[in-house]
């Protein structure tokens, strides 16, 4: 379903919230680190360079992702490792579990982060990143195309991504007994090219939609978002501006 070199357009975009999430994780010398939803591995090697004593591991559910992620040369303490992200679980507790823009797949976010807190050691640090952008226009068009007679039945069981509120994941996470440090940021991308954020929505939110769609129903779809994409982000001389929310979290199990 996933497509390594659709997603890698815009990568300068979508790498720079890891980026910031990364800054505010306070670890010093973890010596277990994973990184939950690794796609193709470009970051995952990030956080090896930043603790080079730390053994990385980047997990990822999608075959072509990991599959790419393998073909990278990398350092001797870093493995990536194809798993179910809603069960995966590790051996020995971790000291840094990040996640970047991948839980917003995955229901149930008191119940993930409740296990996901389990898999932490004394004084570990779960930080992660969701995309906050579902009642913007995007999300708003691709609903009301999933919506038509013609797609409805083929996608009813398609699930759609979510992210829980800021309060909800403070306090969520503050009754586990973490210190919680929580913020959302608004992102004003100007994107090139031409249908600039049709391509952005193919590279992820439209992965497991067209997916679902049969030969020629997929094209169907994208015919009918497109123009509607088209009104509610005109192309201007320098770019199609494209407001983005994410939300982040960095949250600190007790010593």
């Amino acid at each position: 379903m996933w497509d390594p070199q659709q997603y890698e357009h815009f990568r300068d975009a979508r790498k720079r919230p890891f980026f910031e999430l990364l800054a505010r994780v306070p670890a010093s010398a973890p010596r277990l680190v994973a990184d939950l939803g690794c796609g193709t591995g470009d970051l995952t090697l990030t956080l090896a360079e930043r603790w080079p004593g730390a053994h990385v591991s980047g997990v990822d559910s999608s075959e072509p992702m990991i599959s790419e992620a393998l073909r990278r040369p990398a350092p001797a303490h870093v493995r990536f490792e194809l798993a179910d992200l809603a069960h995966w679980r590790t051996d020995s507790p971790l000291d840094v579990l990040v996640s970047n823009a991948a839980l917003h797949w995955l229901p149930g976010h008191g119940a993930l982060l409740s296990r996901l807190v389990g898999l932490l050691a004394p004084g570990g640090v779960l930080a992660f990143q969701v995309p906050a952008n579902f009642e913007e226009p995007s999300h708003r068009r691709i609903d009301e195309v999933r919506a038509l007679s013609r797609f409805a039945p083929a996608l009813a069981s398609v699930r759609r991504g979510h992210a829980e509120s800021l309060a909800f994941y403070e306090a969520h996470l503050a009754g586990l007994g973490l210190a919680v440090d929580a913020w959302e940021t608004a992102y004003l991308h100007v994107l090139p090219g031409e249908d600039a954020v049709l391509q952005w929505l193919l590279g992820t939110t439209l992965r497991p939609v067209l997916a679902a769609l049969g030969p020629g129903e997929d094209q169907a779809f994208l015919d009918a978002l497109r123009p509607l994409l088209r009104q509610d982000y005109p192309a201007a001389a320098h770019g199609t501006p494209f407001l983005f929310h994410r939300r982040f979290v960095v949250a600190v199990r007790p010593s």
